[in-house]
C-alpha cells in the first residue's frame, strides 16, 4: 500500500467518543479505514496510568495515537511510548479549540507558533520509526488562512511530517465555544485543495463537515484522503460501505446485524474483565438507520444497558428488535427504482419506515 493510499479514509479523533470500544466497533465495518484515539496529553502519558490510557485491541490496526502537547522532549518521549505500545502512527493535535487546550498550550493555539510545532515534529521523528502526522485548522482568529496554513504546513513538512490532516475551518479561540467552533466558522475546502496542489509530494487529508461517502469521493478528486468525524460516529452504518466504495474491496460484513454478531465475543470478554456494558453500547446509538425497530433497539439499550450487572444478553435482545431488513447490504436501505409500489411513511420518532405490499 502506498503512503498516500493508506491515508485515503480515516475516522477522526473525537474526545469522549473514539475510545477503544468505539474503535473495535468501527474496525468491524472497515478493514482499510485508519482509526485514531482520543487526544491524550503528554502529561497524562508520562505521569498517568499508561496501560489504562494506551491499551487497545490488536484488531484495531491500523490505529494512530493522537497527542496533545507543545514540549518537544515530552512529545518525543510520549511518541516513543506510543510506538512501544504498538501504535501505527503518532498524530500531533494542532486543531482542538477548547479552553482547556489553549491554557495547556496545545491544540489549535499552536497554529500561531509554527516554529515550535516544527520542533515538536522533529523531536518525534527522531524518537520513532512510525509515521508522524499533524492535524490542524486552516488558521485561528484573525490569521490569514493563505499565509497561516502555508507557513505551518511547510514548517512541519521540512521537519519530517509524513502527512497533514486539515480541518477546513478556522478556529476562533476568542469568542466561540468548542461546540460552536465545530459548526460556525465557514468551511473552506478550496483552501485545502490549494494546499495539496502546493505540496504534491505530501499526503494531504481533508476533514470537517463531510457527511457521506459520496461527498468523500468528491473531495478525493482534489486531495489524498478524507477524514470523517461526527458522520462516522453518529451514523456508523456509513462505514459499512467504505471498503467497497473507496478501495474496491469487499466489506468485512454485509450488514450491521453481522457486525454485532462479530462484536459479541469482544463484548463478553470485556464484561468478564469488569467493563460496564454501557461503556461499550453507548457507541451503538446510531447503528441502525431507516429500518423498523431502530428506535426500539436504542430504547432497549438505554433502559437496560445502564443497569448494574447488565450482560451481553441485553445487546442480543436489542438486536433482535430490529427488522431483518437490516440484513440487507446496509441499514440505509437502497430502493430500486423499479419498485414503484414502495412508499415512504414517517414514523412517530421521525425515522423513515419502508412499507410495501409487494416486498
Amino acid at each position: 500500500m502506498s503512503d498516500f493510499n493508506k491515508f485515503r479514509f480515516s475516522v477522526a479523533p473525537m474526545m469522549d467518543w473514539t475510545d477503544r470500544h468505539c474503535r473495535v466497533f468501527h474496525r468491524l465495518m472497515t478493514r482499510r479505514g485508519r482509526l485514531y484515539t482520543e487526544m491524550l496529553t503528554t502529561g497524562a502519558i508520562l505521569h498517568g496510568d499508561r496501560r489504562r490510557l494506551l491499551a487497545f485491541d490488536t484488531s484495531e490496526h491500523p490505529v494512530a495515537l493522537q497527542l496533545g502537547g507543545s514540549d518537544p522532549r515530552d512529545l518525543a518521549a510520549s511518541a516513543r511510548i506510543g510506538e512501544d505500545f504498538g501504535y501505527d502512527e503518532i498524530n500531533l493535535n494542532c486543531g482542538c479549540p477548547s479552553d482547556r487546550v489553549k491554557e495547556g498550550r496545545f491544540g489549535a493555539c499552536l497554529m500561531a507558533e509554527p516554529e515550535l510545532v516544527a520542533a515538536c515534529v522533529a523531536g518525534m521523528k527522531q524518537a520513532v520509526a512510525i509515521p508522524v502526522t499533524v492535524k490542524c485548522r486552516i488558521g485561528i482568529d484573525d490569521q490569514d488562512p493563505e499565509a497561516a496554513l502555508d507557513t505551518l504546513a511547510r514548517a512541519v513538512v521540512a521537519a519530517g511530517a509524513d502527512a497533514l490532516i486539515v480541518h477546513a475551518r478556522k478556529a476562533w479561540l476568542n469568542g466561540l465555544s468548542p461546540k460552536e467552533n465545530r459548526d460556525i466558522p465557514p468551511l473552506d475546502y478550496d483552501r485545502v485543495y490549494r494546499l495539496k496542489a502546493a505540496l504534491p509530494d505530501v499526503p494531504v487529508i481533508i476533514n470537517g463537515g463531510i457527511g457521506s461517502l459520496e461527498e468523500a469521493k468528491q473531495h478525493l478528486a482534489h486531495v489524498d484522503g478524507v477524514m470523517l468525524g461526527r458522520a462516522a460516529y453518529q451514523e456508523p452504518w456509513r462505514l459499512l460501505d467504505v471498503d467497497a466504495e473507496l478501495f474496491g474491496e469487499v466489506a468485512p460484513f454485509a450488514s450491521m446485524k453481522d457486525v454485532f454478531e462479530a462484536m459479541l465475543p469482544y463484548v463478553e470478554r470485556e464484561l468478564s474483565r469488569g467493563t460496564r456494558l454501557h461503556s461499550i453500547t453507548r457507541h451503538f446509538v446510531g447503528a441502525f438507520h431507516g429500518v423498523p425497530g431502530a428506535r426500539a433497539f436504542r430504547r432497549h439499550l438505554a433502559e437496560h444497558g445502564v443497569k448494574a450487572g447488565a450482560g451481553a444478553q441485553v445487546l442480543r435482545e436489542a438486536i433482535a428488535l430490529v427488522s431483518e431488513r437490516a440484513s440487507w447490504s446496509d441499514s440505509n436501505i437502497r430502493i430500486p427504482s423499479q419498485w414503484p409500489a414502495l412508499r415512504m411513511l414517517e414514523s412517530k420518532d421521525h425515522e423513515q419506515i419502508l412499507v410495501s405490499s409487494g416486498v
